[in-house]
């Protein structure tokens, strides 16, 4: 069973919560989700923000959105983080944790809300969780990222017939075996993960990814699947919209 979630906050959950963009987003995954979710954190008007959501739910868009706020303490006592550890990087590290505190799939699908998948659609989640189900050390997959396919391939140190195979990861879209990283994970350290944004603290990803190299635990990244991350500055998610409905075919 496999869940989907992307999350939101005050500067662009208008553009997640309403119109089609959830739908189609969903529906490009080409995949069948047993939870779909929207993590909500960090607006000014809950009450507002959780109407929208609400409508996507009566819709059937998705089955539940989460406040994050609501979940937060409870996640960071079960993973034992101390609040203080992440050095400004809290606010970029507390919807994914709450996300996964908060699945009860198997699997877990992550998207950020400045990411969506790019190309047609592809096979790649069952593609993936293929691997996942074959291979114990393979705990994360995502598609290519940008179509930077050349990188993706240079950070790699193995193929697969549909993927690269290599360490790395971003909180831009995974796709996780969740009983790995619903535990007490997140306090290691790696020398090689400090090429994460030192902007962002002790963030989540470089968490994650100090916590697989430790273990020797691999990510598989999509030979045919993209997806686009498109920063855009505070409240500028038109922007963002329109470069989606490009790669999405609508213009």
């Amino acid at each position: 069973m496999l869940s989907f979630e992307t999350k939101c906050y005050e500067n662009d959950w208008e553009m997640i919560l309403q119109g089609n963009y959830l739908r189609t987003m969903i529906a490009r995954c080409n995949t069948a989700f047993a939870q779909r979710r929207v993590l909500i954190n960090n607006v000014a008007d809950v009450d507002k923000v959780s109407y929208y959501a609400r409508k996507q739910v009566r819709a059937g868009v998705i089955d539940g959105f989460y406040i994050v706020a609501d979940y937060a303490n409870e996640a960071l006592d079960f993973f034992k983080i101390d609040p203080a550890s992440f050095n400004g990087g809290y606010y970029y590290s507390i919807a994914e944790l709450a996300g996964i505190y908060l699945c009860n799939t198997p699997y877990l699908l992550h998207f950020s809300s400045d990411s969506f998948p790019a190309k047609k659609p592809t096979d790649w989640i069952q593609q993936a969780l293929a691997v996942f189900n074959s291979r114990e050390e393979v705990v994360v997959a995502n598609p290519t990222w940008d179509f930077n396919f050349t990188q993706a391939k240079e950070e790699s140190f193995d193929e697969l017939e549909h993927f690269y195979l290599g360490y790395g990861f971003s909180d831009q879209c995974y796709l996780i075996k969740t009983a790995v990283f619903r535990a007490p994970v997140y306090n290691e350290t790696h020398a090689l993960s400090v090429r994460y944004p030192a902007y962002g603290g002790e963030l989540f990803e470089k968490r994650v990814d100090s916590f697989m190299r430790n273990h020797q635990l691999f990510r598989i990244t999509s030979k045919e699947a993209v997806y686009v991350h498109e920063n855009f500055p505070a409240g500028k998610w038109q922007r963002f919209r329109r470069k989606m409905d490009v790669y999405w075919g609508k213009r």
